[in-house]
């Protein structure tokens, strides 16, 4: 026993001396102080497996050692390229977790600032009829969508868009991009386009502090990042699009009668959490009809399209204007009460009286607007009965008085269940 514990302390020194010497090789070498400590961890390793298994010959070690030294390039390009792979497979996961473009954009500038060493910032801009938007930043403190600066006309960002290439700045003070910048801008920066085929959907931009090249392994690994980031960022603007399209009235481009449902629904539980009141106007042109029938429907649409858009240039950023079905409208009036709608209904009819559209016979178009107002919780407490109680009022208004805008009655219950015959 003491004969082995001996043995296990003599290998253990001359293992020691082995690393020593290799580590003072690598360093009058040049070696980086990673990569002398990576090689370093792979010699310990191999040099315990190696005395395990061939009865304590230190020579082994020893060779083993200069052989690791002189195939050091070697091992490490297979590190670098594992890291790599490695990297890659983390950047398809992230960016294909998600089709919401915010989320998609969040991840790129994550994962792009997380590629670089003293990496500064990280922005992207969305590039789409020849005109940038903001999309998505990173700074290295971890403060979020705040861009460092907007796009110049003919700056980097631009200059990248249009002509689609990668431009490296290795000192933003001695390129002739960065003429006349701020005297606290500095370091260096490369704006990388995003494509899809020969088409830029988008620009990266990443900027250090300090300036000088960009390592071949950073620059492939933008690349790579850039090629997944602008496929991600194509399919999820595409749908974007699909969705807006699900949730839109094909003829008037207004929110259609699904995405009024949901928003009810939304309003009714913000309303209940929140201890607030809100409005329904449900809304019905009057002479409508005498122009489908006089001028046929595709008459009948511009003047829908004109008429229903007209009035959503009126409505606050805060409401929500819908189209609920031929003639009709929905408008909801966020935290606001009968007064409030008394005073916009009210506006409503005043703006009807000055639209101004010539009909095909030279005629001036003239409708009017009915309307009935239903209030979060006096006239229901979720979407559908709200809808229901206005829907009620409108009637009477129709019926009644032409051109008014009545109020609901009392409670509107939620509908009784019919009971189908078996």
């Amino acid at each position: 026993m003491i004969k082995y514990e001996f043995l296990c302390e003599f290998m253990d020194d001359i293992r020691s001396k082995i690393l020593e010497d290799a580590y003072q090789a690598l360093e009058t070498q040049g070696e980086s102080p990673i990569a002398r400590e990576y090689l370093l961890k792979l010699l310990d390793v191999l040099s315990t497996a190696l005395e395990k298994y061939s009865q304590g010959n230190p020579e082994e070690s020893k060779n083993l050692a200069l052989q690791l030294i002189d195939q050091r390039a070697m091992l490490m390009m297979l590190k670098q390229q594992t890291d790599e792979l490695d990297a890659l497979k983390k950047l398809s996961i992230n960016l294909t977790s998600s089709l919401d473009l915010p989320d998609v954009l969040d991840a790129v500038v994550t994962e792009a600032i997380r590629l670089v060493v003293n990496a500064r910032d990280v922005n992207i801009f969305l590039y789409k009829n020849h005109k940038l938007s903001f999309g998505a930043a990173l700074d290295s403190d971890g403060t979020r969508n705040k861009p460092w600066s907007k796009p110049r006309s003919n700056g980097l960002t631009y200059t990248v868009a249009r002509h689609g290439q990668m431009i490296i700045v290795e000192d933003v003070h001695s390129h002739p991009l960065f003429q006349n910048i701020p005297q606290d801008w500095a370091g260096s920066i490369i704006g990388i386009p995003l494509k899809v085929g020969d088409t830029v959907v988008g620009v990266m931009n990443l900027a250090r502090w300090k300036t000088g090249r960009f390592s071949p392994a950073e620059l492939r690994l933008l690349s790579l990042l850039a090629d997944q980031a602008a496929v991600a960022i194509s399919n999820a603007s595409l749908h974007q699009i699909i969705s807006r399209q699900a949730f839109s009235d094909t003829v008037t481009g207004l929110p259609n009668r699904r995405a009024l449902d949901e928003r009810l629904e939304d309003e009714a539980s913000a309303a209940h959490r929140n201890k607030y009141s809100f409005a329904v106007i449900m809304m019905d042109l009057d002479g409508f009809k005498e122009v489908n029938d006089t001028y046929g429907h595709g008459i009948g649409d511009e003047v829908l399209r004109y008429v229903f858009n007209f009035m959503a240039r009126g409505v606050r950023n805060t409401d929500f204007l819908a189209r609920y079905g031929g003639d009709e409208l929905t408008l909801i009036l966020t935290q606001s009460d009968l007064s409030s709608a008394r005073i916009v209904a009210e506006k409503i009819v005043e703006s009807m009286q000055k639209l101004k559209f010539k009909l095909p016979d030279g005629k001036n178009l003239k409708l009017g607007i009915s309307g009935g107002i239903a209030l979060y919780p006096i006239h229901g407490r979720t979407g559908s009965d709200l809808l229901r109680a206005a829907d009620t009022a409108l009637y009477q208004a129709k019926k009644y008085e032409r051109g008014s805008f009545q109020i609901a009655r009392g409670v509107t219950a939620p509908l009784s269940k019919i009971k189908l015959p078996e």
